[in-house]
C-alpha cells in the first residue's frame, strides 16, 4: 500500500507539473500526454483542484461540444506558491530596505542589473537557436526561459501569411512574489524581450498581477528596429 501511495503520489506530481507547463489544458490533453485513462486523469485532478493547486478556466472560443466552453485547468495562487522560492519574502524585505536607504534608484539599478543577469543566462541557447526570423527567435526566447524555470511557450497566433504574431506563456515566475511588488521588473524583463526580438511587444497578463500566466504579445509582420546580436547585447534592461 505505501508503494502504491508513493506512486500515486509522482503521477499527481506529473499532472500538476503538466497543469503548470502547459495550462491552460483540458483533461483529455493531460491524460494523452501523461499516457493516462480518463478515469485516471479525473482523480488526481479533482485531488489537485480540492487542495486549491488548481482550477477550472472556461475559455471563450474554445468549445467542448454542444456550445459549451472547454473546461481548461490552470495553476492556481496557491499552486503558483507552492512551488516559489523560498526566499521571496526576504528578497523582498531587501528591496524594500534598499529603496527606503537608499532610494527608488537603488532598486532600478539592482533591476538593471538582474535582467543584464539574465540575459546573460539566456545568450548561449538563444545564439545556438534564435534564427533571424521574429517567430524562431520567440521560439528560442521559450525555450531558454523555460531552462530558467518559467514554464514558457511561443505560438503563432493570428496566423496567416504572412504569420501575424507569436504568443510568448510564461506558466511560471521564480520572482513572481518580488515582481509583484516591484513592477518594474516586469518592465525590464519586457524590454529585453523586445531588444531581443527586434520589434515592440506588448504583455496581455501577468502572474505578478494576479493572473494565471503572463502573456506577450509578439507582432512578427515586420522588424521596427535592427536585431541585436551577442556583442550588442544592452548591459540593463532599459532601452
Amino acid at each position: 500500500m505505501a508503494a502504491n501511495d508513493t506512486e500515486d503520489r509522482r503521477t499527481r506530481q506529473k499532472v500538476f507539473r503538466s497543469v503548470l507547463d502547459d495550462g491552460p489544458i483540458t483533461a483529455s490533453s493531460l491524460a494523452k500526454a501523461l499516457d493516462l485513462t480518463p478515469a485516471a486523469i479525473r482523480r488526481h485532478l479533482d485531488a489537485l483542484e480540492s487542495e486549491g493547486l488548481i482550477e477550472v478556466r472556461e475559455l471563450a472560443g474554445k468549445q467542448a461540444g454542444r456550445g459549451r466552453p472547454a473546461r481548461h485547468y490552470v495553476v492556481t495562487t496557491a499552486g503558483h506558491d507552492s512551488v516559489s522560492h523560498s526566499y521571496d519574502e526576504l528578497a523582498v524585505n531587501i528591496l524594500r530596505f534598499m529603496e527606503d536607504r537608499h532610494g527608488k534608484s537603488a532598486v532600478e539599478d539592482f533591476t538593471e542589473d538582474l535582467v543584464a543577469r539574465l540575459r546573460d543566462r539566456l545568450g548561449p541557447e538563444l545564439d545556438k537557436r534564435g534564427g533571424t526570423t521574429v517567430a524562431s527567435r520567440s521560439r528560442a526566447l521559450a525555450t531558454a526561459l523555460t531552462r530558467e524555470g518559467y514554464a514558457a511557450s511561443a505560438t503563432p497566433v493570428a496566423a496567416g501569411t504572412p504569420l501575424e504574431a507569436m504568443q510568448l506563456c510564461q506558466g511560471h515566475c521564480p520572482i513572481q512574489a518580488v515582481a509583484a511588488e516591484f513592477p518594474e521588473i516586469c518592465e525590464a524583463e519586457l524590454a529585453m524581450f523586445s531588444d531581443y526580438l527586434g520589434v515592440d511587444v506588448r504583455r496581455l497578463s501577468s502572474l505578478a498581477q494576479g493572473d494565471h500566466v503572463c502573456t506577450t504579445h509578439i507582432p512578427t509582420s515586420e522588424l521596427t528596429r535592427p536585431l541585436i546580436h551577442s556583442n550588442d547585447r544592452p548591459q540593463g534592461g532599459s532601452r
